[in-house]
């Protein structure tokens, strides 16, 4: 299999594009006909509802429903009329689509939260359906939107996602009613008129074979039952075969059958289409079955046919212009295969494709996929000579020219690299690529975002990590994933949830007998109950943390666990027991030649000498953490110590000290106000106290 150079560049993604949306914007083209129907819904939006005529204010949103088949030009449609009308809608626009390409609901959860990340909102990880749709409904409350849901697959979709707001509209594109919905407009779709129809067949064919044989253009049209996407692949098949006459195609199609089974429209015209493709060509439109979301990039591509990516993007062009394939809108090359096509490309393949080919497809996107991954992080490690090595010892195909284009490819591939994800744990027999993947794309994201940013999407990945934990029972990887997703929902204030999340994987490291996990796992819940003000579950959990520690010798860690019990000594009041840890932190900060760690300890100290009613111990203690902070060349640290000291000789009748002390703080922090170091300094050293190591 070859590789070949990832499409990125040096390509400028604007500020608008940078901001996520729940489904990006199509391509933008030449809409036809549908003039009546545009009309009656551009009406609908003024229309007086029930609740106006019996003389109460509408409660929320209005809905109107487009419903049609697939390839009825639904949600060509429903872009439309967003087109016209969304000038009176000042808040924006925002896209979701409501159902996978495979058919499958789209979880309320995720709907809510890429609706939330669209609005610029938070959504915090972990964040159960019930509290991501209040959280959208509330954001929407005082905007006024447009709501475009798109493959709707029930009422109860909808509905819970609907804006408690008449300002903000809703267009919903469905195969069917929506009952439950009250008030709800419906739109239901048949055919373009035959002007429209024979327009878009003109479009692919030219107009002399219309025009030439008008009557044969209008069978066309009726034997295609004037659905959009039929017309498309007809003209594009005559696009094609230019010497082929408008009356051979239609009659073609009167005869396509299958064994006396009445076929659907679309499913003759697309077998015809099929049956002219070269079996090479026709395997690899088979294949795009598999494309997580049903996005397809020239890599993906590639990937699941086991070709070059030149070859490739070669035919995904051919494809886009035989209307199998559409081109997104998008910086990096992106395809999409229309929604109408994937169940039939979905038989084909399970009457032409044995399981073990599809499923060597499926881990072969899977590899390419992980390397890709890999390579977009790698790029971030330049400084490391790991990642160096790492990078050179890739092909050329796979790196990207810089860390700006490895960043754009992963947000515009990200919806797909999700997906990818899912599929490959709902899967169940490449568990082992699932947990590379999964892994890779924590790693990449991370690098490239953050942990702040990316955490509603590590959140959901760590959770697809214990699945695949959970069914193939692995403990160690059971105790990692909970651990992941305790931070996270420690993180966002959910601390009970933590907490349990915690203890399984205390249970699950023991389990693996990880000392690593049961370390981590009993300092984590110690934190836990920490942050639920149980300061005495606290002290012990640390407790036996620390002891861990001091068995494997880990003489860092020990250092940093004394500094949590002295902390949560603290906070309960026992200032001795404090005092005390915090000299075991101090002296083992001082054998391991951590010097800002010895300053931070000494500052903590001094802090709870004041706090026992010791002024001079405290002063002693706080000018020694001035000195070690100057070695450790932590500027705002001694700074926050000057002011202290200053504030401690106040309160010891000696204002001239402390004036001086309060000098040397200015002189260090320049235009920063000294109340702002102070605060600082205190949120820098609790959080060295109390919170998880990020390291761990």
């Amino acid at each position: 299999m070859t590789d070949q150079a990832v499409d990125a560049g040096d390509t400028a993604v604007s500020e608008e594009e940078q901001r996520p949306a729940a489904e990006p914007a199509p391509t933008e083209s030449q809409f036809l006909g549908r003039t009546r129907e545009l009309k009656e819904l551009r009406a609908d939006i003024e229309r007086a509802g029930l609740d106006t005529l019996a003389g109460r204010k509408a409660p929320r949103a209005r809905v109107l429903l487009i419903a049609g088949k697939p390839g009825s030009g639904r949600t060509a449609l429903a872009e439309e009329l967003v087109r016209q009308v969304a000038d009176s809608y000042p808040d924006g626009v925002l896209r979701a689509r409501l159902t996978e390409p495979d058919g499958t609901p789209v979880a309320t959860e995720r709907t809510a939260r890429d609706l939330l990340t669209a609005l610029e909102l938070n959504a915090p990880a972990g964040a159960d359906e019930d509290e991501l749709a209040e959280r959208l409904r509330e954001g929407l409350a005082p905007r006024r939107v447009l709501l475009l849901l798109d493959d709707a697959a029930d009422a109860e979709q909808v509905d819970v996602l609907l804006p408690e707001t008449p300002d903000c509209l809703v267009v919903a594109v469905s195969g069917g009613p929506l009952t439950g919905i009250s008030d709800v407009r419906p739109c239901t779709l048949g055919g373009l008129d035959t002007k429209s129809a024979l327009e878009l067949l003109d479009r692919y064919t030219g107009s002399v074979r219309i025009t030439v044989d008008p009557l044969a253009a209008e069978g066309l049209v009726q034997i295609c039952a004037s659905q959009p996407a039929a017309l498309v692949l007809a003209g594009a098949w005559l696009a094609h075969r230019p010497k082929a006459a408008v009356a051979d195609l239609a009659k073609q199609l009167r005869t396509e059958g299958d064994e006396g089974r009445l076929l659907d429209v679309l499913e003759r015209v697309f077998r015809l289409s099929y049956a002219a493709l070269p079996s090479a060509a026709a395997r690899i439109l088979r294949l795009f079955s598999l494309a997580p979301a049903g996005l397809v990039d020239p890599h993906t591509a590639s990937a699941l046919a086991g070709c070059s990516v030149g070859a490739a993007r070669t035919t995904l062009d051919d494809f886009t212009k035989l209307g199998l394939v559409r081109s997104v809108e998008s910086p990096l090359p992106q395809y999409e295969v229309p929604g109408c096509l994937l169940p039939l490309l979905r038989s084909l393949t399970e009457t032409q494709d044995r399981p073990a080919e599809l499923q060597l497809a499926r881990a072969r996107m899977l590899e390419r996929t992980v390397r890709l991954l890999v390579s977009c992080r790698a790029i971030t490690e330049t400084d490391s000579s790991p990642a160096r090595e790492k990078l050179a010892g890739m092909p050329r195909a796979l790196r990207f020219p810089n860390p700006r284009a490895a960043a754009d490819w992963l947000r515009i591939r990200q919806p797909a690299l999700l997906a990818a994800a899912r599929l490959a744990v709902a899967d169940g027999e490449l568990d082992t690529l699932a947990r590379r993947l999964m892994a890779a794309l924590v790693r990449a994201m991370v690098a490239h975002f953050g942990t702040q940013a990316a955490a509603p999407e590590l959140y959901g990945i760590h959770r697809l990590v214990l699945d695949v934990a959970e069914r193939r029972d692995l403990p160690r990887e059971k105790a990692a994933a909970l651990l992941n997703l305790g931070d996270l929902d420690a993180q966002t204030g959910r601390t009970r949830n933590a907490l349990a999340r915690y203890r399984a994987a205390l249970d699950a490291g023991r389990e693996a007998n990880d000392p690593y996990a049961t370390g981590r796992a009993m300092e984590s819940v110690g934190g836990a109950h920490q942050e639920l003000g149980d300061f005495d579950r606290a002290a012990d959990w640390f407790g036996r943390a620390l002891a861990q520690r001091l068995a494997r010798d880990e003489r860092e860690d020990v250092a940093r666990l004394h500094g949590r019990i002295a902390t949560a000594h603290t906070y309960a009041g026992r200032y001795g027991e404090a005092l005390r840890n915090w000299r075991s932190a101090i002296t083992g900060y001082r054998k391991g030649g951590d010097v800002a760690g010895q300053a931070r300890a000494l500052s903590e100290m001094g802090r709870v000498q004041e706090y026992a009613g010791r002024p001079e111990e405290s002063l002693a203690t706080c000018q020694e953490a001035v000195e070690w902070a100057r070695r450790a060349e932590d500027v705002r640290l001694q700074a926050a110590l000057h002011l202290r000291l200053a504030d401690t000789l106040d309160r010891l009748g000696d204002p001239t000290a402390a004036g001086l002390h309060r000098g040397a703080a200015e002189r260090m922090l320049g235009d920063e106000l000294p109340e702002e170091a102070s605060a600082r300094e205190h949120d820098a050293n609790a959080c060295e106290i109390r919170s998880t190591s990020e390291e761990d």
